[in-house]
């Protein structure tokens, strides 16, 4: 990287999944939005023409008159040769397709066990990280012997577990999680506040919190804004609201998969008196599963939705189309701010700024000082030239705290499990989980369906699994 007039050239980003469809669109706009750095990004994935497609699609978006940030946009033909000599490595992958995550989402099903997401908690976010995890053992070495002074920021789920294997097989990797569910939260704090106090265009940013928890389950036990302390606020809006919930202004909203009205929080926020910030799909995941997931008619009830895989499949051949006609030129990615803070981030450790955000990383300077140091927590940092400083966020209430530790024994029954292809070990983590637990399922048929869920996936896993 070279340094001239507080701006940065020739930064070098390998990007590990840049044949995306969806999140890569989103990096480029904030790369091109971004006048203060430029530099290279080195497109490596196993379906080489979706990367070559983000290569014309990325390249036509720099030269544009309106794109201040210029970049140029590289497909490479290998781990090895995108990673040598990269100062960021971006990891955004699929693991396996949308065939194996309809098994992971909905098998459980058979029994009662519903899940609105599954590739976090819940059976489905073990099954996905039994094929995702090896994937992550091979990126993590090949970081270790090509790149191992370069920031490897992971937006792949399960978030938690991709970054505890990234540490697991190269201690010394500079590796940190990304998740946006928190800047969803901040948004609701800034509505809730906006129509409480009269005050108009609130900047999330300006919404100060304390992050403690995991990813996807994380929760605020510190709010403000300006002075105001915005608990006393919350509460007595969750109060006045909490048949209804707190709904977007945009009056299409409900219209999206991904709707939520977060009576989940506000119920969670009445039961352990702290702020659930994440989306009330991912929140209900980590709960009892006869409680906010107990059927689908409980889900409507509770103003969320089950997003189906063949939701997740029709809006890929959504996506695959846009993909086309931006790499013909018939559509143009549009230049405007995404809400992500991955290029703020990013700027910070080259030096560019300091930011304070979310990130998830191992509890090794406990920052959460009652969970184990081997969790990956998630807490606010400070980012600033080649360090992440992490905030010290205290200790999560008991209540809470017995809520998160079942999820934190299961990644480390999972990581071992997809390390060793241990059978006995993913049924333990199934008879650990709340949603199944919640349900009472037996035994008997935990363990087939541990047997069903691993063959329907097998194709992406390690031999080991096979035998």
């Amino acid at each position: 990287m070279n340094y001239r007039n507080g701006k940065v050239t020739d930064v070098q980003i390998a990007y590990i999944g840049g044949g995306s469809r969806g999140w890569a669109w989103t990096f480029m706009t904030d790369l091109a939005m971004e006048p203060d750095m430029s530099g290279t990004i080195r497109l490596y994935d196993i379906d080489k023409a979706a990367a070559e497609a983000n290569e014309i699609i990325g390249n036509r978006l720099s030269a544009r008159e309106d794109a201040v940030g210029k970049w140029e946009y590289k497909t490479y033909d290998s781990l090895q040769s995108v990673l040598t000599g990269a100062d960021f490595v971006v990891i955004s992958i699929l693991p396996g397709t949308f065939d194996e995550m309809a098994v992971d989402v909905h098998t459980p099903e058979r029994l009662g066990v519903y899940q609105s997401v599954g590739d976090t908690a819940g059976p489905g976010g073990i099954i996905r990280a039994l094929r995702t995890l090896p994937m992550f053992v091979e990126i993590a070495e090949a970081v270790r012997d090509h790149a191992p002074d370069a920031w490897v920021i992971n937006y792949t789920n399960p978030m938690s577990l991709c970054v505890k294997v990234l540490y697991h097989v190269f201690p010394q990797i500079k590796a940190f999680g990304c998740c946006h569910e928190v800047f969803g939260t901040q948004k609701v704090l800034k509505g809730i506040a906006e129509r409480t106090l009269g005050i108009e265009n609130i900047d999330r940013r300006d919404i100060h919190v304390n992050v403690l928890g995991i990813n996807h389950f994380t929760w605020f036990d510190y709010a403000s804004y300006k002075g105001y302390d915005l608990f006393p606020i919350y509460r007595e809006y969750v109060d006045s609201h909490f048949e209804e919930g707190y709904e977007e202004k945009d009056e299409n909203w409900m219209n999206s998969t991904f709707a939520c009205a977060h009576r989940v929080k506000f119920d969670l926020f009445r039961r352990y008196g702290l702020i659930a910030a994440a989306g009330d799909r991912h929140l209900a995941e980590f709960m009892p599963g006869n409680e906010y997931l107990n059927d689908p008619e409980t889900v409507k009830s509770w103003k969320f939705g089950l997003t189906t895989v063949d939701w997740r499949k029709e809006d890929l051949k959504k996506r695959l189309e846009k993909s086309h006609r931006l790499v013909s030129g018939e559509e143009e990615v549009k230049l405007e701010p995404t809400g992500e803070e991955g290029i703020l981030l990013i700027k910070a450790l080259c030096g560019l700024g300091r930011v304070v955000s979310n990130v998830n990383i191992p509890n090794t300077s406990r920052q959460i000082a009652n969970l184990p140091e081997t969790a990956v927590v998630e807490t606010n940092a400070v980012f600033e030239r080649d360090a992440i400083r992490p905030v010290v966020a205290g200790s999560i209430p008991e209540n809470v705290r017995s809520l998160i530790m079942p999820h934190v024994e299961n990644h480390e029954y999972t990581l071992q499990a997809a390390l060793t292809c241990d059978r006995e070990l993913v049924v333990k983590a199934f008879l650990n989980d709340p949603l199944i637990k919640g349900k009472g399922c037996s035994e008997e048929d935990v363990r087939k369906l541990v047997d069903d869920m691993i063959a329907g996936t097998a194709k992406y896993l390690p031999e080991g699994w096979k035998k």
